[in-house]
């Protein structure tokens, strides 16, 4: 789809929408390809209790796991907090879920076993390929609906996807502004928006983990929407009005309602991240070129990650484990991702006009690699 060509706009409805294939988020699927057992805390666990400055732990039945123990060693490795409460552990070491609690604010817990969260993280990954097909979708509903008069829900809710999708900067929640003070998109108050002589607008703001972010807006189209947005009377920068006029805050539901209204599927705003972040990366391993051996090859990933992790915001680890697809490392490190990452941006197909040249390549580079 075209985004200039762009003038009617079909809304997926409730009869028409074709679920995504989700089996492989789903959690007993991907325990079973984990080589797992799915399991829930209904069951009976084995319990910890306080005993001195220690704890015991006893099985179902009633039986006391002594130090030195293997059952014993494997909850000692699961490292659970001294300060949760509530704890359930799984007598089984295939469980997929581990252990859960209550920390001290209340709030459920939960230790995952690692080889169920690779399996998910993978499968989370793989599902970048059916959100980069959507993404000239999505871009052509944002460029209708940015063109409404007012601020309308469609209107606000294009320009925030639009947001996330030019600046990768997080969605947010009330709880991390309640709690934490740190903001994202639909947190943002009016203060976090500041606008030059000439209308340019720069985002200021602490996003997650206290970090301090400075984000400008480089498109003077969305700098507009965003001032106008500004002028609303409330907190939050993002607002729309229904038919009725009343005002209604932007939510990170009323994002992900927008995108399956769009594609049909069950994309989140989380998702635009972990594109940005593969994409980023593509851009960045291509300028460095290719590495001699394996020693400067991991020096090359861990330049690059730092390099990414700096514009997304996140840690290292966080940004490596989480926000570039690991394909983008194997394929380096063995010398298979330039060869084909160049190949597709000199031989384009012309997927659509809202992709740059890496997101085309990144994208035709990630299909032919889950084919394999």
């Amino acid at each position: 789809m075209n985004v200039h060509t762009y003038t009617h706009l079909h809304v997926h409805t409730a009869n028409e929408v074709s679920e995504p294939n989700t089996d492989a988020l789903d959690p007993q699927v991907s325990a079973e390809r984990a080589g797992l057992v799915y399991v829930s805390d209904d069951a009976p666990g084995i319990r910890r209790e306080k005993r001195g400055t220690g704890f015991t732990y006893f099985t179902p039945e009633g039986e006391n796991i002594p130090k030195g123990d293997p059952r014993r060693k494997r909850i000692e490795e699961l490292v659970i907090p001294p300060a949760w409460t509530d704890v359930w552990i799984c007598p089984s070491p295939e469980g997929h879920l581990q252990a859960t609690g209550r920390d001290e604010a209340g709030r459920k817990q939960y230790r995952y076993h690692p080889k169920w969260q690779e399996t998910r993280r993978r499968a989370r990954f793989d599902r970048l390929v059916h959100f980069g097909r959507a993404l000239p979708e999505i871009r052509a509903r944002t460029a209708h609906d940015l063109r409404m008069e007012g601020l309308p829900r469609a209107k606000v809710l294009a320009l925030v996807v639009r947001l996330l999708d030019d600046t990768l900067i997080r969605i947010g929640g009330a709880e991390y502004a309640r709690d934490n003070n740190s903001f994202g998109l639909t947190t943002m108050r009016r203060r976090h928006a500041c606008f030059d002589e000439q209308g340019a607008c720069t985002f200021a703001f602490t996003g997650k983990s206290g970090q301090e972010h400075e984000i400008a807006l480089d498109d003077p189209s969305l700098a507009q929407v965003v001032q106008a947005c500004c002028e609303v009377p409330g907190y939050e920068i993002f607002a729309f009005f229904d038919e009725d006029g009343t005002k209604h805050d932007v939510k990170a539901d009323h994002v992900n309602a927008y995108l399956k209204a769009t594609t049909g599927e069950r994309f989140t705003a989380k998702q635009f991240r972990p594109w940005g972040g593969t994409v980023e990366a593509a851009r960045r391993l291509d300028a460095r070129g290719p590495a001699p051996n394996e020693r400067e090859a991991d020096d090359v990933l861990t330049e690059v990650v730092k390099a990414v992790a700096e514009k997304l915001g996140n840690t290292v680890a966080v940004c490596r484990q989480h926000y570039i697809h690991p394909a983008l490392f194997e394929d380096y490190q063995s010398g298979a991702f330039l060869p084909a990452y160049r190949a597709h941006l000199e031989n384009q197909n012309g997927r659509d006009d809202s992709f740059d040249p890496a997101e085309e390549a990144v994208l035709s580079f990630l299909e032919e690699r889950l084919e394999k």
